[in-house]
């Protein structure tokens, strides 16, 4: 049986998540028709401009859509045919069918469920935090392995975002305060500090501006944004009035020092709030689940088998290992190393 099922899905050397016969997931493979992109992070993203070229159809949601027409322009995906899928929504390709499942993450994310002709139900997670997640009954799992190390535990029980709210709030009684992150993160940073209330300008750059515009047209609740390059903004940075700034993490070595700054990142396990130098935070903030988080997620989907992502950034061979172990059911790591 498990034989059986291995060749039903895959990943293969380029990343690309292979689901029964016509579907490949998040990079480009030449022989499958269909092309999923499961949200709109650069290494789900990959072999894009090829699949729009070659593939039949080209599957998203309508938000990752969105959020891509502003990244890369709005006339990227006009290079192929793009349709756009609801969670819960069902299409048809030849004998199987594919529906899109919610995935927390960022805005627009999807799990992919692919159903074929036997009935076989093979289930792509993408990437996913677990508590506003469904988990999708499967026979076959492909998952994410970003934390699949059993070390990789968030053992702290406080509030982050209580943490990170006290900390923004803090640092404005001394003027300006910097955040950085990712896509899809920064706008999450917002959103928690508008439904606490913190009233502060919140500045940005022209990509974070428009990313945002996006997310909150999809039901985030960002409010007014302050274009960085805006004389507004230029006057409230240079009197260092209580103000927030948020810049994409690869900004953060060409904006000058000296406001309060703090990294949003998942990579922290043994603190919610760590400095790292003076008036330099980090702040545990994920949008994956951790290893007891993928644990669980295994154990509501009951497959018989699961594959672990072994291409893009993670642990999949411990969270492999760890799965047979823990539960009787064969699991690999692909592609193979």
């Amino acid at each position: 049986m498990v034989l059986i099922l291995s060749l039903k899905a895959t990943i293969t050397p380029r990343g690309a998540i292979i689901l029964g016969k016509y579907v490949a997931c998040d990079a480009f493979d030449g022989t499958k028709p269909l092309r999923v992109v499961t949200h709109a992070h650069a290494d789900h993203m990959m072999g894009l401009q090829q699949s729009l070229k070659t593939c039949q159809k080209v599957l998203m949601t309508k938000a990752t859509k969105d959020l891509i027409d502003v990244m890369r322009g709005p006339l990227f995906l006009m290079g192929g045919f793009v349709e756009t899928l609801d969670y819960g929504k069902t299409i048809h390709y030849e004998e199987e069918r594919i529906t899109f499942s919610r995935a927390d993450h960022i805005l627009g994310a999807a799990q992919v469920l692919v159903e074929d002709a036997e009935g076989t139900r093979i289930v792509y997670t993408g990437d996913f935090r677990i508590d506003g997640t469904l988990a999708l009954d499967a026979d076959i799992l492909v998952m994410e392995a970003t934390y699949g190390n059993p070390s990789c535990k968030r053992s702290f029980d406080r509030d982050v975002k209580d943490l990170l709210i006290s900390l923004v709030k803090e640092g404005l009684k001394s003027g300006a305060v910097q955040v950085f992150g990712y896509h899809g993160k920064l706008q999450e940073v917002m959103q928690i500090l508008r439904d606490a209330d913190v009233n502060a300008p919140f500045i940005a750059p022209e990509r974070v501006l428009h990313v945002s515009k996006v997310c909150e047209n999809h039901g985030m609740r960002i409010g007014r944004l302050i274009p960085l390059e805006e004389r507004e903004a230029v006057e409230l940075l240079k009197e260092n009035s209580p103000c927030i700034i948020f810049y994409h993490m690869n900004a953060k070595n060409r904006v000058v020092k000296g406001a309060l700054r703090i990294y949003v990142s998942g990579w922290e396990f043994d603190t919610p709030c760590r400095e790292i130098a003076e008036r330099e935070y980090i702040i545990a903030l994920s949008d994956h689940s951790d290893f007891d988080d993928l644990m669980e997620y295994v154990r509501r989907s009951k497959p018989k088998l699961v594959i672990t992502d072994n291409f893009r950034i993670g642990h999949a061979d411990k969270l492999a290992k760890e799965i047979s172990k823990r539960f009787g059911i064969s699991a690999l790591p692909l592609p193979k190393r």
